[in-house]
């Protein structure tokens, strides 16, 4: 089964110095048909304007992924660790049992433009961590590059649940398969551009949830990058 969901029908909110576009039920969007898809429980597409930000919250029992697509989002946590997250990087901050921190724009003209993700850990009551890994273009080019998984294969950040995430950027005849094994589900999360998945046509925003499927095949991509979770 493929079910496909338009960007246009995610949760919007304005709030002047941000802007969030809510693929699941989050903060005063609550949509009972979209409350996560298996362990993937949030992807939010922020826009923080300049010199603004998240100020200092808390969090417990959740990996926390953030993406940055543009500009550079600022990161200060209570573990200690104070970061600059740029596009290409993948930050992973598992909140365990229980972490403050605050992410802000430092840039006093342009946007940050950046995905967050929640993953629901299968562990609880863990020590927080916090990770982050540069993938450059070069490396997910034409294919789906592994960035997060059980146990940091090729190089990626670890998170404690069994997910792994794939990023990809396509464009022309480039092209990938990726084989579900029986039992997993898949989230194609399409950042921007236009990217054909299983002969379904993408743009920006839109995504695809797969489950009883054997390969997906993303092809005819224009401007395209991509997320892939391949979730239990």
């Amino acid at each position: 089964m493929i079910e496909l969901r338009r960007g246009t029908e995610r949760g919007h909110a304005m709030h002047g110095w941000l802007e969030s576009h809510h693929s699941f039920s989050f903060a005063d969007y609550y949509d009972p048909a979209h409350m996560g898809f298996s362990a993937l429980r949030v992807i939010n597409e922020d826009r923080i304007q300049p010199g603004t930000g998240f100020g200092t919250h808390g969090h417990r029992d959740m990996g926390i992924i953030s993406y940055v697509l543009e500009g550079a989002l600022g990161h200060k946590d209570s573990m200690g660790t104070g970061s600059t997250i740029v596009p290409g990087d993948v930050q992973r901050m598992s909140a365990g049992r229980g972490v403050q921190h605050s992410e802000r724009n430092h840039d006093q003209t342009g946007v940050t433009h950046f995905l967050q993700i929640w993953i629901e850990p299968n562990v609880r009551g863990i020590a927080p961590g916090y990770e982050q890994k540069h993938f450059d273009a070069a490396s997910k080019r034409g294919r789906l590059r592994l960035v997060a998984s059980p146990d940091g294969a090729q190089g990626s950040v670890v998170i404690h649940q069994d997910v792994r995430i794939y990023a990809g950027l396509f464009d022309g005849a480039e092209r990938a398969q990726q084989a579900l094994a029986p039992g997993r589900n898949a989230y194609v999360h399409l950042v921007r551009g236009k990217l054909t998945v299983n002969g379904t046509p993408l743009a920006g925003g839109d995504a695809l949830k797969a489950s009883g499927i054997a390969e997906l095949i993303l092809e005819k991509g224009a401007g395209a990058e991509v997320l892939l979770f391949d979730l239990p």
